[in-house]
């Protein structure tokens, strides 16, 4: 947890965590910058933060928030996979 906030609860970060997700799967008009960047400030995470829990590196992160970098599909399911998600192909019929 970053070291600006004060510590919160299970039940708080959670909570969060549900946020985050629902937040993402109500906006599939954001980019994967967009949807990554409120992921980590909803956690209320560091790029290191989320970073060391996600297994990407640093600048890895930095460059897809920062949109100078697309990241491949294997480090977003990564970064995603910290909330429980993955990146996903779906047909645009039906």
């Amino acid at each position: 947890m970053d070291k600006r906030f004060n510590a919160v609860s299970l039940q708080q970060q959670m909570e969060w965590r549900r946020q985050a997700v629902a937040d993402v799967l109500e906006h599939p008009e954001w980019s994967l910058a967009q949807a990554v960047g409120h992921i980590r400030k909803t956690l209320r995470l560091t790029h290191a933060e989320l970073a060391a829990l996600s297994g990407v590196s640093f600048r890895t992160l930095q460059e897809i928030e920062g949109e100078r970098s697309d990241g491949t599909v294997q480090t977003l399911n990564k970064i995603l996979g910290v909330l429980g998600l993955r990146l996903g192909v779906v047909s645009g019929r039906g």
